[in-house]
């Protein structure tokens, strides 16, 4: 059962980290959405081509639900693509 909700919102994420030092991933801390700010432990970045284009997916965690965000490079804006919940270990 897919229990991913569809957002496809424009956020502001608020800071970001890098990864580390050796290849400098910048990676979204904190988001921004309908008033209320989330902060992110962990996540996964891809890097997807698409013609000419290459955009920024981030999976990112905030330890309950997973955010799938979106980063236009050349408008520098981030779309929230989408919500989950974090699978529960047993």
């Amino acid at each position: 059962m897919d229990t991913r909700l569809t957002i496809n919102e424009e956020v502001n994420v608020t800071a970001v980290y890098f990864r580390n030092k050796h290849n400098m991933k910048s990676f979204p801390r904190r988001m921004e959405y309908k008033n209320e700010e989330y902060t992110f432990h962990d996540g996964l970045q891809y890097l997807v081509q698409k013609g000419h284009q290459a955009v920024r997916f981030f999976d990112m965690t905030d330890g309950a639900n997973k955010y799938r965000l979106k980063f236009d490079g050349k408008a520098f804006t981030w779309t929230l693509v989408s919500i989950s919940p974090e699978p529960r270990a047993f």
